[in-house]
């Protein structure tokens, strides 16, 4: 007899073993508990850049699934012009030069600098067909257009009231 007779040994034993299995059951609970703060902790995303958020395509109780867009962050600090100049109008253009840049949708000119001159651009006419035969475009030869070559150019201060959007059309003039 265990505990002074009041209880029966095996009693005592199926009592420890109830304590022990609850125990058990606790310390499982625990262990739930911080997977699902750990869940929860990781359903938070944040952006890894200051910006904004655009095509927002979820709703409450949607599921993110891998290689599945759901929305897109634009970099507040990371906007940039492409220009396409001709090749012929490329002899003036480096890296450091000064440009003005003004926006169909706005009036102001707002300034900006070359960061990079593109060093290459796709030969059209090295393109294999499916046979793998070379796909050469016809051109006249009385008629040859000047390729565009890639120039990239960085805002150096964008007025507050001009707001910027990725793609927006821009007239470019560089020196």
């Amino acid at each position: 007899m265990g505990l002074g007779g009041i209880v029966s040994a095996e009693e005592q034993e199926d009592f420890n073993s109830n304590v022990e299995t609850q125990r058990a059951k606790v310390n499982a609970a625990k262990a739930e508990l911080n997977t699902a703060l750990l869940n929860l902790q990781r359903s938070t995303v944040y952006s890894p850049v200051d910006g904004y958020i655009t095509n927002l395509n979820l709703r409450v109780g949607d599921y993110a699934h891998a290689g599945v867009s759901g929305l897109a962050v634009i970099d507040a600090h990371s906007y940039w012009i492409n220009g396409y100049f001709e090749e012929t109008k490329m002899h003036g253009v480096h890296v450091g030069d000064e440009a003005r840049i003004k926006l169909m949708g706005y009036k102001q000119i707002i300034m900006a600098h070359v960061v990079s001159i593109g060093r290459g651009i796709n030969d059209q006419n090295g393109v294999s067909d499916k046979l793998g035969l070379p796909d050469v475009n016809p051109i006249f030869t009385w008629v040859r257009l000047a390729q565009r070559i890639p120039v990239r150019l960085e805002f150096d201060n964008v007025p507050p009231e001009i707001t910027l959007a990725a793609g927006m059309t821009a007239t470019v003039t560089i020196g």
